[in-house]
């Protein structure tokens, strides 16, 4: 007697019905995916698109370079054209499996996942070399579903259009190699200068490992990165079988003959500006190498091409003359951070190597400008501060060491305040003030103003002795001419796809006020006077029609100029890269550069004198001695700014007279000097 259920029904009668459901899905699924293959077999392909160039553009919308130049370096070639060893090495390193799956490599995302999971991130990919080729040539890189379905679909249509030697000779010719190099052949000749079938082995692992990065393995950008590749390449391809051990060995031993890069051309405006905003998008927003170079992306910048213009004109007529000098530029807008002008060396064509955030040279006096504001903002000194230019022994660190700076060409003043040792580079001065305030507050400060380079707490910190970039001291003084609000520095204003959609966009950051405003202006005032009479900048004088303030560095191979307007922050470094020590002539480029280009980016724009914050009072002084200045001191008193609170309150006996009236809060006032400026602020002041 058959059994029923509580229901009514029959057991088997269910399991009968389930497998009749079961049946009818399979058949309908069968006929889904027949329909499917059917329909992509009928259905033609898109229309190749893989020079959809990506831009970048300046601050008004015009484009000044492409990161998958139009006339990109391609040659196509037979799959017989190219060797043997290249197409093994691309296969074990690419898609291992390739002659043995549909397009898609089950195993291989499996292989994946796990690798993964194991080291909680992405570190394995298993895009295989047919979906690599559908993405190059109908689709934008973009991370969505839709077009990773429409990957799918392009994916199982190669397969079913063409054979699989077709689909590697294609992927071969189109895949990126980098600077503007696509396919095998078109590399070959870029780096070695001979066609793809004659490459040895050796040449071979090194040219498969460059697309997984092509600017991060590239021989000319790093050659460790490009043999660590290449050593990855040759073992993958022992795993697979395709050479020995001992053949690896050999290969990576094989000494390489590179083409010279100096050959390599480039249509591009700004190149070293390029070069550092495409760090910014792979490295550290995270858009693939590929999306950029294929994917049609507008990049936005803050590059300001006639500041940009005036940059390299400058650098150029600068170093005129002089065979190897190299010399960077780079200025920055203190009141946002935006990057207008960024000269990384004096010929992209024949050095790529970006000055400008080399983290090599020494800054020299140029660095002193930090050490004075960290004293001024602890109030541990001021502007009237007094020591002794002379030669000095200075015993630090427990009186167990000692230090004996000395002043260029033997000159020391005397008595003197920080106004006269700013103005000139004065290094006992300097030793003097970093005893005083400490070298671990100098490092701090210096630190919260943008230079992260390894800085020593020693006495010779306060001549800038500690290397760092022109990038990081553009940084630093932007915070000054910023009444002491903190500046990130800034290249990319957003970033959107094809589509116009916006992938990235620039957030501004709240500024941290570094120091107190009223300390960054009186250190301002105290750097204007670097161009005064008795100043170091004093030479290009001249040239500036505008309030500038800043600091000359100069040591046996470096030369500087760091200063800055109300409007741009700039740094200009003049040397030469193997350290070759400068003639006193070559020494003297870097102020008339800064001159050049300072005046010509701001020729539209009306000279400013630099705003005076609340806190700052003027009094005359006797700068022979550092206190309030009487009416016997007529032929010496001088008008100077003190944050409030810090000003002198002894008047001077060394001359007789009465005490002239009390501090009062300045305005517009500051030293007295020679320029057109100086005397509408002493006029202000006074009115």
């Amino acid at each position: 007697m058959q059994r029923l259920s509580r229901s009514g029904r029959s057991p088997r009668r269910g399991l009968r019905l389930f497998f009749r459901i079961a049946l009818i899905t399979a058949v309908l699924g069968i006929c889904a995916i027949g329909g499917t293959l059917i329909y992509l077999a009928n259905t033609p392909l898109p229309t190749a698109d893989s020079d959809r160039n990506s831009r970048l553009v300046d601050v008004n919308g015009e484009t000044i370079a492409t990161f998958s130049s139009g006339a990109k370096n391609r040659i196509s070639v037979k799959l017989d054209q190219i060797a043997p060893d290249l197409i093994h090495a691309t296969l074990a390193v690419e898609d291992r499996n390739f002659y043995n799956h549909i397009g898609f490599d089950i195993k291989g995302m499996g292989r994946a996942v796990l690798v993964n999971i194991e080291h909680l991130g992405t570190v394995q990919g298993a895009s295989t070399l047919t979906q690599q080729l559908a993405r190059n040539l109908y689709l934008s890189h973009e991370r969505t579903w839709t077009r990773k379905a429409k990957e799918a679909m392009y994916t199982a249509q190669l397969e079913m259009k063409y054979s699989k030697d077709e689909i590697l000779q294609m992927y071969l010719n189109e895949v990126y190699y980098g600077h503007g190099a696509y396919g095998v052949e078109a590399a070959s000749e870029m780096y070695f200068g001979k066609p793809a079938k004659a490459l040895t082995l050796g040449e071979s692992a090194m040219l498969a490992g460059i697309p997984k990065g092509p600017t991060y393995y590239s021989p000319y950008n790093s050659m460790k990165n490009a043999k660590d590749r290449q050593r990855i390449v040759l073992k993958t391809m022992v795993e697979t079988g395709a050479i020995t051990q001992q053949q690896a060995d050999d290969a990576y031993a094989q000494l390489l003959n590179f083409k010279s890069p100096s050959q390599r051309t480039t249509g591009d405006d700004a190149p070293f500006f390029r070069d550092y905003v495409r760090n910014i998008v792979v490295n550290q927003l995270g858009i693939d190498e590929s999306l950029l170079e294929h994917g049609g992306l507008t990049i936005y910048s803050t590059l300001d091409m006639e500041a940009q213009k005036a940059a390299e004109t400058a650098v150029t007529e600068g170093t005129h003359g002089t065979p190897d000098l190299q010399a960077a530029l780079v200025s920055i807008d203190p009141r946002n951070g935006y990057i207008k002008a960024f000269v990384g060396g004096t010929n992209y064509t024949q050095n790529q190597y970006n000055h400008v955030l080399a983290k090599t040279r020494q800054p020299g006096s140029s660095f002193k400008p930090i050490m004075y504001l960290t004293a001024l903002s602890s109030r541990k000194m001021t502007e009237a501060s007094m020591f002794n230019s002379e030669p000095t022994m200075f015993h630090y660190d427990g009186n167990r060491k000692t230090y004996s700076p000395r002043n260029f060409g033997e000159k020391y003043l005397g008595e003197i305040d920080m106004r006269q040792a700013i103005a000139a580079s004065d290094n006992i001065y300097a030793v003097n003030t970093i005893l005083t305030v400490g070298a671990n507050h100098v490092i701090d400060m210096a630190r919260r103003m943008g230079i992260d380079s390894p800085m020593e707490p020693v006495p010779s910190l306060a001549l800038g002795t500690s290397p760092v970039s022109p990038f990081e001291m553009a940084s630093a003084f932007a915070v000054i001419s910023n009444q002491g609000r903190s500046v990130k520095p800034t290249a990319i204003v957003k970033i959107t796809d094809s589509s116009g959609d916006v992938l990235y966009e620039n957030t501004p950051v709240p500024q941290e006020q570094i120091v107190e405003p009223a300390a960054a202006y009186v250190m301002t005032h105290l750097m204007e006077s670097v161009f005064d009479t008795g100043g170091t900048g004093n030479r290009v004088s001249a040239v500036m029609k505008r309030p500038v303030a800043g600091k000359t560095g100069t040591t046996h191979t470096d030369a500087w100029l760091v200063g800055f307007t109300p409007e741009l922050s700039t740094a200009v470094w003049v040397g030469y890269d193997k350290g070759k020590i400068l003639e006193t002539a070559e020494s003297r480029k870097a102020a008339p550069i800064f001159a050049q280009f300072t005046e010509k980016a701001l020729e539209k724009v009306p000279p400013k004198i630099f705003p005076i914050p609340d806190g700052v009072v003027s009094v005359y002084v006797d700068p022979q001695t550092g206190k309030l200045a009487t009416t016997g001191c007529s032929q010496n008193q001088r008008l100077e700014v003190f944050i409030k609170g810090t000003e002198p309150s002894e008047y001077c006996s060394a001359h007789g007279g009465k005490g002239t009236p009390a501090p009062t809060e300045a305005k517009d006032g500051q030293s007295k000097d020679s320029s057109w400026w100086g005397d509408l602020k002493r006029w202000w002041m006074n009115k």
